[in-house]
């Protein structure tokens, strides 16, 4: 009869095999595969252009260097990418979004179609912390804000749809401060926003100021378009002979909404993130890559010569800020519903 191995080493081999086939897996993961980052605007606007920015970047700083790829599923303001995200894509890390945030407060609020959880998301983070202007045709003849309130001359802006800074903040305004304001919405995203605006359709935008002084270069350079007012809580450093919207609220009641929009348009604007239920080691994984690449030199070198500003916030402080959002009081989701509606 052969003698009875002891089987504590056998064991602990191939437990510490198994443990280091586990920890090489994720590293491999992404080898070989591609990254699909898909984008809820039209092509040639300011989102698509911080996710292609993104692109070209980001597999460099992924275990296995995958290949990333934009694609564009455009729709009701950018809710069917997410709908599509929440609902469809696999959670296997290989697929993340790039929507407008601020449909997370149109969920908070109630609006059809909406089929997804802002809470349930893994969010990666967001490239810039935006600051919305409100910008002017020449052909408005308006020169400052202050007699443009005065005047009550109304005037149409672009819109992308609810959630939307296009949509909501010009909304916010008209009831906060007056601002004659009435939008047009329905477009697919800033760039074809921006073609209203230069065939006439329109003749104002609501944008931020970090896509504005990239993808409205030419406006801005030509005198058409004329900035009268940041759409902000803050003055932005560039714009400091601008007045700031939250100044001009009288009321502490006109002041805590304005608020609210805003800053749903703010920290939370331009987030990226994965469907619910992926691994947390490919969130893990994806988040310090997302963040390593807009550190990236190569990146901020091309992002200088865009005029694309870059101020990341991680993953973990979107989700808080989102969650903040959350917060509101019945009686201010309800007067928000009826503003933004």
């Amino acid at each position: 009869m052969s003698p009875i191995r002891p089987i504590g080493p056998i064991l602990l081999t191939l437990t510490l095999f198994a443990n280091n086939v586990n920890a090489a897996e994720p590293a491999n993961y992404y080898q070989g595969k591609t990254v699909r980052i898909v984008v809820g605007l039209a092509a040639g606007g300011g989102y698509d252009l911080y996710a292609r920015t993104l692109a070209r970047h980001l597999g460099k700083h992924i275990p296995g260097n995958p290949a990333v790829v934009v694609d564009n599923m455009t729709g009701a303001g950018s809710i069917i990418s997410a709908n599509f995200l929440y609902k469809i894509a696999k959670p296997d890390g290989l697929t993340m979004g790039h929507y407008l945030g601020g449909i997370a407060l149109q969920q908070l609020l109630g609006r059809a179609g909406i089929e997804f959880d802002a809470l349930k998301f893994k969010y990666l983070g967001v490239p810039a912390q935006d600051s919305f202007i409100i910008g002017v045709h020449k052909s408005t003849g308006i020169t400052d804000v202050q007699s443009w309130i005065a005047s009550k001359q109304m005037v149409k802006f672009g819109g992308i749809g609810p959630g939307a800074g296009s949509d909501d903040i010009p909304k916010i305004l008209a009831a906060t401060i007056n601002l004659p304001a009435q939008v047009i919405t329905g477009y697919k995203g800033t760039a074809d926003t921006r073609l209203a605006f230069n065939n006439g359709e329109v003749h104002a935008t609501s944008n931020a100021w970090e896509s504005t002084k990239s993808t409205w270069r030419n406006e801005l350079d030509s005198g058409t378009l004329k900035v009268v007012l940041q759409a902000t809580l803050k003055s932005h450093p560039e714009l400091k002979q601008i007045p700031v919207a939250y100044d001009l609220a009288k009321t502490d009641e006109a002041k805590k909404l304005m608020a609210t929009v805003l800053r749903a348009n703010s920290p939370t604007v331009r987030p990226f993130m994965l469907p619910p239920a992926t691994p947390n080691d490919r969130v893990q994984i994806l988040r310090k890559a997302f963040m390593d690449t807009w550190r990236d030199p190569e990146l901020l070198a091309e992002a200088k010569k865009a005029r694309l500003d870059i101020d990341p916030a991680d993953g973990a402080e979107l989700e808080q800020t989102i969650k903040e959002m959350f917060k509101l009081d019945p009686t201010q989701i309800a007067k928000l519903k009826e503003i933004l509606k």
